[in-house]
């Protein structure tokens, strides 16, 4: 299996969207569990590493300005 690339601040994109309207995360902060805040309303929430990695679809903006 593909290990997904992410780090913290990062804007990812989840599968499903959120009610509100929106498939942007922000990663605010990461260990065992990941805790994200929806970028369209605010709302956060947090999810186990594992889940996190299959719901995950991409890394929408890289919180790293080296990273292209």
């Amino acid at each position: 299996m593909e290990r997904k690339e992410f780090q913290l601040h990062d804007i990812v994109e989840m599968k499903k969207p959120h009610p509100c309207g929106t498939n942007a995360w922000e990663v605010i902060r990461m260990g065992m569990d990941i805790r994200l805040k929806c970028t369209g309303c605010d709302h956060r929430v947090m999810l186990p590493r594992r889940e996190f990695e299959k719901k995950m679809k991409r890394v929408i903006i890289s919180a790293s300005p080296n990273d292209q």
